[in-house]
């Protein structure tokens, strides 16, 4: 499972960054998982980990804690997360921000920062969690209602599925209900402006569907996207195509794929395959390190250049990021 394996991978990378902090800390004087509550009023530690705090029924597992004790100035406390990925996300905010509500409700004391410890290289960085607080206090309560109740929360598929376990029990039963949410390109809001019309199966989207004449003025305009459409070719397991497309290349088509970790901004694999007359060339430019990067990139400029009038295809936006990027790129060293 996918989710096992990034607890693992999350599991292993806080006991390296833990590490990180207590040798640079330069202090003996820190605690690991303490078995009685912590009484802030007579702690001299400098450094805690691995905290399980409980206030009412919040519980925040917090990954270490912070103590500085500065001359003339109030103790503070700084709860750390431990992130493996090298960009941080909305949601590690959220979550280091309800670690510091419950402890600031846990210690009667008043937490105003966060620190994050991330990526390969151990960076730190702090965020004030006054910034999200409200959203968290409004997170905590809808799920405060949603526990309360005796209804099952809607089954709803979306992006973080693949992280979860219970993904092939939740995509189970939406095919059971043909639900909307089977529908990947369909967002929250307009998949509740269906459900306002009395529409929530794909099945009932997809009668929905009505193939209108386009006027001669919009003829050269790029076709909208109908979700109805596309759940008429799920429940009759057809493809549909709008109108009579015909894709002409005024150059050589160059079709291009990247790939790469997006959160290290690392692209370790450029693909081209080039349409030559009849006959078709393939590259792969390999990165086996970052420090490798500037030579792939070099090389698909090179080849570019050597090709007569070259026309870029390529499928989705992770591409254009990586032209976009490329480009700015080759601007700052010219």
């Amino acid at each position: 499972m996918y989710s096992q394996w990034l607890e693992t991978q999350n599991q292993t990378y806080r006991k390296e960054a833990l590490k990180s902090l207590i040798d640079s800390t330069r202090t003996d004087d820190f605690i690991i998982a303490p078995s009685q509550p912590i009484n802030i009023k007579t702690a001299k530690w400098k450094l805690a980990s691995d905290l399980v705090v409980r206030k009412d029924n919040l519980e925040a597992t917090v990954h270490a804690i912070e103590r500085l004790s500065l001359r003339d100035k109030p103790v503070q406390f700084i709860p750390i997360l431990f992130v493996s990925a090298n960009k941080l996300t909305k949601r590690d905010k959220l979550l280091i921000t309800f670690n510091s509500l419950v402890l600031s409700e846990a210690f009667k004391h008043e937490i105003s920062l966060g620190k994050f410890i991330y990526g390969r290289d151990f960076t730190k960085s702090k965020v004030k969690v006054s910034l999200l607080a409200r959203e968290v206090k409004k997170g905590i309560g809808k799920i405060v209602t949603l526990i309360g109740g005796n209804v099952p929360p809607e089954i709803v598929l979306n992006r973080h599925c693949p992280e979860c376990d219970f993904q092939a029990m939740c995509r189970k039963k939406a095919i059971e209900k043909d639900d909307l949410s089977l529908l990947a390109g369909m967002n929250e809001k307009e998949r509740k402006k269906y459900n306002s019309k009395g529409i929530f199966s794909i099945t009932q989207l997809s009668c929905t569907f009505r193939p209108r004449r386009r006027p001669k003025r919009l003829r050269d305009k790029k076709e909208k996207y109908h979700h109805s459409l596309k759940a008429l070719a799920i429940r009759e397991k057809k493809i549909h195509i709008i109108g009579n497309p015909e894709v002409k290349f005024d150059g050589t088509p160059v079709y291009l794929d990247v790939e790469g970790i997006p959160d290290s901004d690392f692209y370790y694999l450029i693909g081209l395959l080039i349409k030559n007359d009849d006959s078709l060339v393939q590259h792969s430019l390999w990165a086996d390190h970052p420090k490798e990067e500037v030579t792939i990139w070099n090389d698909f400029i090179a080849i570019l250049s050597s090709v007569e009038n070259p026309v870029i295809v390529h499928y989705g936006s992770y591409e254009t990021i990586f032209l976009k990027r490329i480009t700015d790129m080759s601007l700052l060293y010219k």
